[in-house]
């Protein structure tokens, strides 16, 4: 659950963020698109110690919340049962305990892009009715990443959003756009350095990349109700475009293909970029890190927009926590989902393992502000943030989007070519033709 960012594997860094990712899912999405609803394993409505399923906890701080409520909670324990530190085991281990409608796990700890993948498979119980959660003081874009077919199927208990990264000592106000950024490189040249980078090796980093540039130039990859591929626009061509000619011209660097996090952040530490997009986990590391050489010279802004006055849309990392319905304590679980969601958990989270918390409120905060200066940059991200395709079929999607995007940005393909490849692709994917 907190790792660098669960948009890729897990790794253990001093900063700890859940935001999203997968290698590859070892199994693909599928199912209806009806969910459950109600409590359509049984009736499970009762109180009683339950267990809480998550990724290995690298950050050490779920355990004390448990016992925090264990120490409230004597006749309703809970019990942690920590999987593997690789998301995409996590996923099948999930898949595997819901296929066998065993009762064991009560609670799980779900990456945002499988909810709708479990709500479609009937695994989680929705969130209405006695369940029904109070969201008014979390962050919007959170709670539309946990709901499916109108109805909220997870608690939101993490977020994440992606920040641009600069020299400040070099281009002392930030761009607010792609094109000014561009403009820049100009900068970057004139100090024998490169200009921009994010994560384009072909993994899910890719993904979230590419959505951006999609989602931030006005286009989109699904229709809202998930049904429709719409990368058959201009807006989605103009986004694709902006990455594919920057590799053409040289601003962002040819080997930045091979990028994920941590390539792009040992290349901004060492200062050799200009300007880096990844996400929160890496402002403590540069500021930190005996090798990095940028510890004073460096700002965070958000992701530049399109010109339009408002900044870029980041992809949305995050995690939450669903009720399996073959829970036989969902009582007992429900009121432990809240109690994730409490501000007291968020606070200690956020300033004990420096998880980004779901309650807005808590980016506004000016102690925490002091102590984690990009806070309100991360509440702007996280708030202007689009989910990654909300679709049961989230594996086949994001094959699609990697596959085609890599193509044309490593000149394989023209942009054009990419774009019909991926709606075809994608469009072939939601209709459950993997």
């Amino acid at each position: 659950m907190f790792g660098k960012s669960s948009l890729t594997r897990r790794v253990t860094f001093p900063i700890a963020l859940a935001a999203t990712g997968v290698l590859a899912l070892g199994a693909c999405g599928g199912g209806g698109d009806s969910g459950a609803s109600s409590d359509a394993a049984g009736e499970g409505n009762s109180t009683g110690p339950i267990t809480y399923v998550q990724g290995k906890d690298n950050s050490g701080i779920v355990q004390p919340a448990i016992d925090k409520w264990n120490a409230a909670h004597p006749d309703e324990k809970v019990t942690l049962k920590e999987q593997t530190d690789q998301a995409d085991q996590q996923h099948d281990d999930l898949v595997q305990n819901f296929q066998a409608k065993n009762a064991d796990y009560d609670v799980v700890s779900v990456d945002n892009i499988w909810t709708s993948e479990f709500a479609a498979k009937g695994w989680l119980q929705p969130l209405t009715g006695e369940y029904a959660l109070d969201t008014s003081t979390l962050l919007e874009p959170t709670v539309t990443a946990e709901t499916y077919n109108k109805t909220l199927y997870a608690a939101p208990t993490t977020s994440d959003g992606g920040l641009l990264y600069y020299r400040k000592d070099l281009v002392p106000t930030p761009p607010t756009s792609w094109e000014e950024m561009m403009s820049m490189c100009s900068i970057a040249t004139q100090n024998g350095i490169d200009c921009y980078a994010g994560q384009y090796a072909q993994y899910e980093g890719l993904t979230v990349n590419v959505a951006e540039a999609i989602n931030t130039a006005g286009g989109s990859i699904l229709s809202e109700d998930g049904k429709t591929a719409t990368l058959d626009t201009p807006e989605a061509k103009a986004g694709l475009d902006n990455l594919v000619k920057a590799f053409q011209g040289g601003q962002i660097p040819k080997q930045a293909t091979t990028y994920q996090e941590e390539q792009g952040r040992q290349s901004f530490e060492d200062g050799k970029l200009l300007f880096l997009r990844n996400w929160p986990y890496v402002y403590s590391l540069a500021k930190t890190d005996g090798s990095s050489t940028v510890k004073e010279t460096f700002g965070v802004a958000p992701l530049p927009g399109n010109g339009d006055g408002n900044p870029g849309a980041s992809s949305l990392g995050g995690h939450a926590a669903g009720i399996s319905v073959y829970s036989d304590h969902k009582k007992t679980a429900f009121e432990f989902i809240k109690f994730l969601q409490s501000e007291e958990i968020q606070r200690d989270w956020l300033t004990q393992g420096s998880a980004a918390p779901v309650i807005s409120s808590l980016y506004d905060d000016p102690a925490l502000v002091e102590q984690f200066p990009y806070l309100p940059q991360l509440k702007t991200s996280i708030e202007n943030a689009v989910p990654r395709p909300v679709t049961p079929f989230y594996p086949a999607v994001t094959k699609a989007i990697q596959d085609n995007a890599f193509s044309a940005l490593s000149g394989s393909k023209t942009t054009d070519a990419a774009l019909s490849d991926m709606q075809e692709a994608v469009q072939n994917a939601i209709s459950g033709g993997q």
